[in-house]
């Protein structure tokens, strides 16, 4: 069959409509829209990082500006709309989904039990530990790590973060693999109860046939990424395999895709599939706003590096793990998104101490230059950001 051709401007153009950023930030949203966002991304990355705001937060305020932090916690602790696990890493869910993490869990249990770093972390009284654990949150509800000791057994070495206790290690396991469901956090720790006490019933009885969990899992993802290798169906959710994702676009999935040739930002072709009314669902891809919108490191646009790089140009390392002396750019630098385009990077930094927003640091890519259009949107940009995350000195934005 004859691949469509799908020009690097109408790529971009697409694929920045399946990630939520083609309609205007400025427009209204109420909290209860905001569970229609998360769904229409498949997922948002958890962090804790703040040194502009926590990736989660971030993420729905590029997408609307109206967005405001206690409705993410409303949905996740009171409608019960979302849910907190892992997709490549800790992501808000929607709930209706849960049933298709059943295999997830399964898989995980089994991955974790054979990593020796999960292994010496979760000790030698693993079992009895959990059926402990389990029996106090059968108990006395809720739990968070703190309120659990371990003077039997130290902390194993590795630092504040990843030194985990057993029981820090037994209940993340517990979490991860479906046992126990985060309720809520206290500050950004988890609050760990039975999963039963978090889900609502209709989705946590659900439990698909593998042939259905694959078929959803691909389906889904093609959904939300527009066009796609099976390579990145499968990374979408990071659920299934690469060779299942190719299985089922050459099988299940055939009927629900067109091949597409994508053009690439340097100019190369590579062969993908496109869910099959891509090109038909408008006379054209949305064009996105042309203001500035900083991006967080963890944006589902940026998701797939390598992706983002071939299809935007833009190659992005997200530089908060690297040893400072090896930094190009700085600790926490985000993206800027100008229209269709990535045209450049900002170091900046939330001084909450001195309720100021600081710039530390600007880049634009080669051949840009700060056309006074330009920094009047970044100026407006910043703004925003500086009444969102309530810092009144913007006296550190210079540039």
């Amino acid at each position: 069959m004859t691949s469509d051709l799908v020009s690097n401007a109408d790529a971009r153009l697409w694929f920045l409509d399946h990630h939520g950023l083609s309609a205007p930030p400025g427009r209204s949203l109420r909290r209860a829209d905001l569970a229609t966002v998360i769904d229409d991304l498949g997922f948002v990355q958890v962090d804790s990082i703040r040194t502009v705001e926590q990736a989660h937060h971030h993420i729905l305020f590029s997408r609307a500006h109206s967005y405001r932090h206690a409705w993410l916690r409303h949905h996740l602790e009171k409608t019960r709309g979302v849910f907190e696990n892992w997709t490549h890493d800790a992501a808000i869910i929607p709930t209706r989904y849960f049933g298709y993490w059943r295999p997830k869990f399964r898989q995980t249990h089994d991955r974790l039990m054979a990593n020796a770093w999960w292994r010496l972390r979760l000790g030698d009284d693993f079992a009895r530990l959990q059926a402990e654990i389990l029996a106090r949150v059968r108990d006395r509800r809720p739990v968070m790590a703190r309120e659990i000791s371990d003077t039997e057994t130290p902390a194993t070495p590795g630092g504040a973060c990843w030194g985990w206790r057993p029981s820090k290690t037994v209940l993340e396991f517990m979490w991860r693999t479906g046992t126990l469901a985060v309720t809520g956090r206290q500050g950004f720790q988890k609050i760990y109860d039975l999963t039963e006490n978090v889900i609502p019933a209709p989705f946590r009885d659900q439990d698909p046939s593998h042939d259905a969990f694959v078929d959803w899992a691909c389906a889904s993802a093609i959904a939300r990424l527009g066009f796609a290798t099976p390579g990145e169906i499968a990374r979408f959710w990071d659920l299934v395999t690469i060779a299942e994702a190719t299985a089922w676009c050459a099988g299940p999935g055939r009927d629900r895709l067109r091949p597409v040739a994508v053009e690439m930002a340097d100019g190369g072709r590579r062969e993908m599939v496109a869910r099959a009314d891509l090109l038909t669902r408008r006379n054209a891809p949305p064009a996105p706003p042309g203001r500035l919108r900083l991006l967080s490191p963890f944006d589902p646009l940026l998701r797939d590096r390598g992706r983002a790089a071939r299809l935007f140009g833009f190659d992005y390392r997200f530089e908060a793990f690297v040893p400072a002396a090896r930094r190009q750019y700085g600790y926490y630098v985000l993206p800027i998104l100008e229209g269709a385009r990535l045209i450049g990077r900002i170091d900046m930094k939330a001084e909450r101490d001195q309720n100021r927003l600081r710039v530390k640091g600007l880049w634009l890519e080669a051949h840009l230059s700060w056309t006074p259009t330009r920094r009047r949107r970044l100026e407006n940009e910043l703004a925003r950001w500086g009444r969102f995350l309530n810092l009144s000195d913007l006296s550190g934005l210079k540039f």
